[in-house]
């Protein structure tokens, strides 16, 4: 564990705020322009008459599934893996008001994913069966109007079976809206392609317990190309995953929208993907939305909040 982590003892769950109305989130992909950031490496401030660059703004982008294996532990760090074997991500992920393009500040973003062979900490009694876990059904295949949640991990919240807390963390966006996570390149389970869950919770505080208030205002899942997952596939521990791993095409979750949908953009040596993989992402969010993470569009908070413009 690094020494910037701050691990809560006690698993407490966040002081949500009710709220309703309709919302709107994005995701695209995100960085300064050259100018901008290298003005800005050096404190140099615009010379008169020059334009300031226009905020970063990114499409809009349909909420996605929470799924069953999301934990509301106060793991504040930046390095997730807790000694899990796999090829190292660096994940940057920066995190804009979609309405005004401003970053958004102090907000706390969450993420969570499998490990090589496809398990979840706080779930590792039930396998990698996906959706809400356990062993996958036998018999003819159900006919008629399907019922119930989608397959792949569009089910409720399912209850713990440990206390491990791999590949589990959360950070405060900082001044420029952006966290950054390390951690390990995701397996697969049954039913789902390579992914990564995020949630983004806005206008809270950070206290010594955790993120205290607030809102939930952005749930969705980051995607891997399939030629990234084919080397990974290659590699151990992957190789030793005996899970058949269900393509980006073939994935239910997954919008088929390419980086609006979540599919990151990934850096990494073709060949030599086992050195590390580097990804960087823009999610543009209402920060007034409260979204429960059902998949469906958020909804606007009844109160907006006095920085909204």
């Amino acid at each position: 564990m690094t020494d910037e982590s701050i691990q809560s003892t006690d698993l407490t769950r966040r002081r949500v705020i009710a709220a309703s109305g309709a919302g709107v989130v994005a995701v695209g992909i995100g960085g300064a322009t050259a100018v901008g950031a290298a003005a800005e490496s050096k404190g140099k401030k615009p010379s008169p008459g020059h334009r300031r660059p226009r905020p970063e703004c990114v499409e809009l982008s349909p909420e996605q599934v929470e799924g069953p294996y999301f934990l509301d532990y106060a793991l504040f760090r930046k390095d997730i893996t807790e000694d899990e074997a796999g090829v190292p991500l660096r994940l940057r992920i920066k995190v804009i008001d979609s309405v005004t393009c401003e970053p958004l500040r102090n907000a706390a973003v969450d993420v969570w994913h499998c490990n090589a062979i496809g398990l979840y900490s706080g779930y590792t009694a039930m396998g990698s069966g996906g959706g809400g876990g356990g062993t996958p059904p036998t018999g003819p295949p159900p006919t008629g109007t399907p019922t119930g949640p989608p397959p792949g991990g569009g089910g409720g919240h399912a209850a713990p079976t440990d206390d491990l807390t791999f590949l589990r963390g959360s950070q405060v966006t900082d001044h420029h809206g952006e966290v950054e996570f390390r951690t390990v390149y995701p397996g697969w389970y049954q039913g789902r392609a390579v992914h990564i869950h995020l949630k983004v919770v806005a206008e809270g505080q950070k206290t010594a317990d955790g993120y205290e208030g607030g809102h939930q205002c952005h749930t969705g899942q980051f995607y891997f190309s399939e030629e990234s997952a084919l080397e990974i596939a290659a590699l151990d521990p992957y190789k030793t995953n005996t899970t058949t791993r269900v393509t980006l095409d073939e994935d239910s979750i997954y919008p088929g929208t390419g980086l609006l949908g979540g599919l990151l953009p990934l850096h990494y040596r073709k060949g030599h993907i086992a050195l590390g993989v580097r990804s960087s992402i823009t999610v543009g969010v209402d920060p007034d939305a409260v979204n429960g993470g059902s998949g469906t569009p958020p909804q606007a908070s009844a109160t907006p909040s006095a920085s909204a413009s």
